[in-house]
């Protein structure tokens, strides 16, 4: 897909056009024709057409010819061309053009992301050999809820879905759309000998759609028809096969080890080059949802899979509440992988309060969602020449101003204004809001908005996660904050014949400060043992661009944005196969612990967090440890690390008894008496779910550096809690040395009783590395 920017959709003037020369077509500019479906036989007949429109206005088929940058002849008509602006608008003009295009040259920032995460500097990942890279296996599970944004030129709806996605190096999710680009294997060598999967045959589906990047496919559908019903009962359209229908794992799959796909753009937004984090990678593809819903039966059987198929690495953006981890099949599976010495990824969730992150259990790296410092940004020029600022897709702008109208005030006959307010189909009255810039409220974070468009020239939707939603109309559109609103709605107040104007999106990059938490990732504590801190990390997951299949909705797009804990997920996954890929023998809690140490708790101002968008301040139980830092976790000094049988110890700890383990592990269980606290499991951060008295937390570190170094602790004390660390330095001589340590905590005396959670950090500092702890302690 080319560059697609600056629409001039019919009726529009396109004449306003850059006046710059196209280095090889001489004067002229570059436009898109964009001509939606075509129903020609094949990709030669459709250049044909194009020449021959493009002849009618330029004089000759060699002019046209000459002219021609790009042709789209598969999912839908078009061609990229050096033109004048009188060529523009004369193609403008005819009955079977949609929309005429001028294209831009941007930076290539596409998935940006990797970019602002530093990946591309990462000297050893980067020397490796392409065998030590590729030999990495992800297998992705994908589910859950996230913000995606599907989109329609030719229907007058919009739809703000929420979506769930699970990805790795093994991808359990909807599927995936394997024509993309995104998954060309150009490059790779042969499939590691080791992999033992399948590419499982189905429908729309055949062996050849793997190939050395997509290694492997399954799909598991036999406990949704069990528990749900048949496929065909849900009246809408699917694929019995991995092949993705909705998108989410089409998108997770690239985002995690994507090839590399140059000039791509989301509608000329986000232009540049498309990257997976790890695109050397492998994938393996085990699609357990249908229409955003699994049958546990199928997803442990896609753990199984996965784990027998030999991947390195399982990303997972499916969740639900939890009430005990031997109850629930995602810690379950996720248990058994990591004893096979697989890294479980998962995403933290998107309900956006305390006490809801998912996929908690300690060993699984549980991820929360923030921004990072690219904006999607538009404003609206009010009548009383006030600029409000706000957050849009849309490549479309207005040329003048019109008339506003709250959706409250045009509802249709029948419907309250209230409900009206929210622009749900068939609420509003077309009469009232034709030729006019409708305002919309959004139900909730996670409400689902369908917007009938009946004669309206634009749309203002107001909620509450401004820059974490974006979302496109075939007219102008843009989202904006509780702040916004307020001015706007006092402006409507004020004026009888109320006037604006949207302009077109602009993308900005350093945006200032970035990270920020987005609204809508789930919050800590650990719902289930406080003593661990929860989520362990948080990665990009606002505006991630990435591939799309040719769905119903966005047939027009091969690359889409979308937000969520299900795109933060992969980025994760990612940094975890490179880890992999630099440390083979790294066992999956050395990974997750080399991550969560070394992440970063400043922003690009160097302030801590907030959360986006009021800018109310963060802790760890909305980011964990900190944002994922991939330089700084590839040596991360020191490693908190632990293995199966300290898992059991912990297990013990939190009540579970031998009889209730021996069955989920396979083996023999005896704990230990007294039970070891789950506190001094040796987790990478350090956690007291009750506080009262002076109480200690013994920790292991291991020494992975070159020649003796000593460490000495600092600590960020916690409030109303004095923080001892025993001893306060670890001499270590050699690769590989253990040293342990003991921090007591010690209340003030005057401590009235009033705090609940406390937080706090210990950090060990050799001068070169600095290995961080977050601390959390619950007053009881």
């Amino acid at each position: 897909m080319d560059e697609l920017v600056s629409p001039h959709p019919k009726g529009t003037n396109s004449s306003t056009a850059r006046n710059d020369v196209h280095p090889s077509h001489g004067a002229g500019h570059h436009y898109i024709v964009y001509m939606g479906d075509h129903s020609y036989p094949n990709s030669e007949s459709v250049i044909l057409a194009n020449h021959e429109m493009l002849a009618s206005v330029m004089g000759s088929i060699d002019e046209a010819q000459q002219a021609v940058v790009n042709h789209y002849t598969k999912s839908f008509r078009g061609f990229s061309a050096m033109l004048t602006p009188e060529h523009a608008q004369q193609l403008e003009e005819r009955e079977s053009v949609v929309s005429v295009f001028e294209s831009k040259i941007n930076h290539a920032h596409t998935t940006h992301s990797w970019d602002f995460l530093g990946v591309d500097s990462i000297r050893q990942y980067n020397q490796l050999p392409l065998e030590s890279k590729s030999d990495v296996i992800i297998g992705v599970i994908d589910s859950g809820k996230d913000y995606g944004f599907v989109i329609s030129f030719n229907l007058i709806i919009v739809t703000i879905v929420l979506i769930n996605v699970k990805e790795y190096m093994v991808l359990v999710s909807p599927g995936v759309w394997p024509e993309s680009r995104s998954f060309n294997d150009t490059g790779l060598g042969p499939i590691p000998k080791r992999f033992k999967g399948k590419c499982v045959t189905g429908y729309s589906f055949s062996s050849a759609n793997c190939n050395r990047k997509l290694i492997g496919a399954r799909f598991y559908y036999k406990g949704f028809e069990q528990d749900i019903g048949p496929l065909e009962s849900m009246n809408r359209s699917f694929s019995r096969s991995a092949r993705d229908t909705e998108g989410h794992g089409t998108h997770t799959a690239s985002t995690v080890a994507g090839s590399v796909v140059a000039n791509v753009s989301f509608l000329g937004m986000a232009t540049g080059t498309a990257r997976g984090g790890a695109p050397s990678a492998r994938l393996a593809i085990y699609k357990t949802l249908w229409f955003n819903m699994g049958s546990d039966a199928d997803l442990f059987q896609a753990f199984d899979d996965a784990i027998s198929d030999g991947v390195d690495i399982i990303s997972i953006s499916i969740g639900s509440p939890q009430r005990e981890f031997l109850s629930d099949l995602i810690s379950i599976g996720a248990l058994r992988a990591f004893r096979k010495g697989i890294l479980v990824s998962a995403s933290a969730g998107n309900e956006g309060s305390p006490f809801t992150a998912t996929n908690v259990a300690p060993w699984i790296l549980t991820v929360a969602a923030s921004s990072m410092d690219r904006e999607f940004n538009a404003n609206i020029y009010l009548g009383n020449s006030k600029l409000l600022k706000g957050y849009s897709l849309s490549p479309l702008k207005m040329e003048k101003s019109s008339r506003v109208i709250d959706a409250s005030a045009a509802a249709a006959p029948g419907v309250s204004s209230k409900d009206a307010s929210f622009c749900e189909i068939y609420s509003l009255d077309p009469a009232l809001i034709e030729g006019k810039i409708v305002v919309c409220k959004v139900a909730g974070s996670f409400q689902r908005i369908f917007v009938e468009q009946v004669g309206a020239v634009g749309i203002i939707v107001i909620g509450p996660l401004a820059t974490d939603i974006n979302f496109l109309l075939n007219i102008p559109s843009i989202l904006i904050g509780k702040e916004e609103a307020e001015e706007l709605k006092a402006y409507l107040k004020t004026k009888r014949y109320p006037f604006a104007q949207i302009l077109s999106t602009t993308t900005v990059l350093n945006a200032r400060p970035a990270p920020k938490m987005a609204e809508f990732s789930s919050m800590g504590p650990n719902i289930i043992t406080p003593d661990i801190i929860k989520p362990d990390i948080t990665a990009p997951g606002v505006n991630i661009l990435a591939a799309w299949p040719p769905l119903p909705f966005t047939k027009y797009v091969d690359y889409n944005i979308i937000s969520g804990t299900s795109m933060s997920c992969p980025h994760v996954s990612a940094i975890a196969a490179i880890i992999k890929s630099c440390h083979p023998s790294w066992s999956p809690s050395a990974i997750k612990s080399a991550m969560m140490t070394t992440a970063t708790v400043l922003d690009n101002t160097g302030r801590p967090f907030i959360k986006d968008p009021n800018g109310s301040p963060t802790t760890p139980f909305d980011y964990g440890s900190g944002h994922v830092n991939p330089v700084a976790a590839l040596h991360p000094g020191l490693i908190y690390d632990f293995d199966s049988n300290d898992i059991i110890d912990y297990l013990c700890g939190t009540g579970a008894r031998p009889e209730q383990l021996e069955p989920l592990l396979g083996v023999p269980v005896t704990c230990k008496y007294p039970p070891i606290p789950a506190y001094n499991l040796n987790y990478p951060s350090i956690g007291i779910a009750s506080f009262s008295r002076n109480m200690s937390v013994n920790r292991t570190l291991t020494y992975y550096g070159k020649g003796p170094t000593i460490y000495i602790a600092n600590v960020e004390q916690p409030k109303g809690v004095k923080v001892v660390v025993k001893p306060r330095k670890l001499n270590f001589k050699n690769y590989g040395e253990k040293m342990s340590f003991k921090v007591d905590f010690i209340p003030h005396r005057n401590h009235d009783g009033s705090l609940m959670f406390v937080t706090g950090a210990l950090t060990w500092d050799n001068g070169l590395h600095k290995v961080r702890s977050p601390i959390a302690l619950n007053f009881v």
